[in-house]
């Protein structure tokens, strides 16, 4: 009998990236996805990287230069913009279909906020 997979496949990280739910094997994996380092990295190419080949077609419309570059700037500001502001969300969104805790997002500034209020309270006792 196979043990089964704790990462996934080509193919299984490709489904994953378009938003497809990964097997209970692997939630390890996508927890150190969605919250370990270098997640906000990862999310934020996983946007970018696939829009970009698209945008250089822009440069093939006849014109100045400038003008695709403007072309391309009016799409991939906003789209650089809103995938930042709506990165928590998404995350919370990921880790919630995949039978995980949406509060491990916060995990680490809770444990940041935490640690200051011991060492706070070991200075200067409670009050």
């Amino acid at each position: 009998m196979t043990t089964p997979r704790t990462t996934p496949t080509p193919l299984q990280f490709l489904g994953y990236s378009f938003g497809r739910v990964l097997p209970d094997s692997m939630q390890d994996w996508v927890r150190k996805d969605l919250v370990g380092n270098g997640a906000q990295i990862r999310y934020i190419a996983r946007f970018i990287v696939p829009v970009v080949p698209l945008l250089l077609l822009f440069l093939l419309i006849p014109g100045p230069l400038w003008m695709s570059l403007a072309m391309m700037s009016l799409l991939f500001i906003p789209l650089v913009y809103f995938s930042i502001a709506l990165m928590n969300v998404y995350r919370r969104h990921r880790l919630l279909i995949h039978g995980l805790d949406p509060q491990l997002i916060n995990a680490k500034a809770q444990s940041r906020i935490d640690h200051t209020r011991e060492d706070y309270e070991r200075r200067h006792g409670r009050g």
